[in-house]
């Protein structure tokens, strides 16, 4: 398989990844809104565990969208989206542990790891536009770092933009789908 077929394959097997995107993008505001409701470790737990159910449920929302939701088995830019999971765990570590020490520091350093893996993802979908997505949730932590924001801002900057992007992320995938058919 080459490289392109390998992007055109998981472009429309995840629909350029839009599905994970939207998920997320929920998780984020669910972790937000738990930060409001309840309190700052049970937000960040939140984020933790409604992460795990990021991929299974955007694998459901990929197929309900008439998508197979998982690609080739000879693809070998599944292993990089394997690999790029690495990133997570590591933004996690870190942030669970400067949140000791600093707890507002949590959503922002998340922003800055999930930002990281992004720029990823225009390998594995062929779409620019997660170079554009990865850049500003990096530059989203960073500004909430340097000014200072409370808790749950970060986690509704994630929230919100993801789920932007996602809608953004379908239609640019729909438009490469269809135009590699034709």
């Amino acid at each position: 398989m080459n490289f392109n077929d390998a992007q055109a394959d998981m472009n429309f097997s995840y629909y350029g990844g839009c599905t994970g995107v939207m998920i997320s993008g929920f998780v984020w505001c669910i972790a937000g809104t738990v930060g409001l409701l309840y309190s700052n470790q049970v937000s960040m737990l939140t984020l933790f565990f409604g992460g795990m159910v990021i991929f299974p449920l955007s694998v459901l929302l990929a197929k309900r969208l008439k998508r197979s939701g998982k690609h080739s088995a000879e693809n070998p830019l599944g292993k990089l989206a394997l690999e790029s999971t690495i990133i997570l765990f590591v933004g996690l570590f870190i942030a669970f542990y400067v949140a000791k020490l600093q707890v507002e520091w949590f959503y922002p350093i998340m922003l800055m790891t999930i930002g990281v893996r992004y720029l990823t993802f225009n390998t594995l979908y062929g779409l620019k536009l997660y170079w554009v997505l990865g850049a500003l949730l990096m530059f989203s932590g960073m500004f909430c770092l340097l000014l200072g924001v409370n808790f749950i801002t970060g986690a509704f900057i994630g929230g919100i933009t993801e789920v932007l992007f996602s809608v953004v992320i379908f239609y640019e995938s729909k438009t490469l789908t269809e135009n590699n058919s034709a």
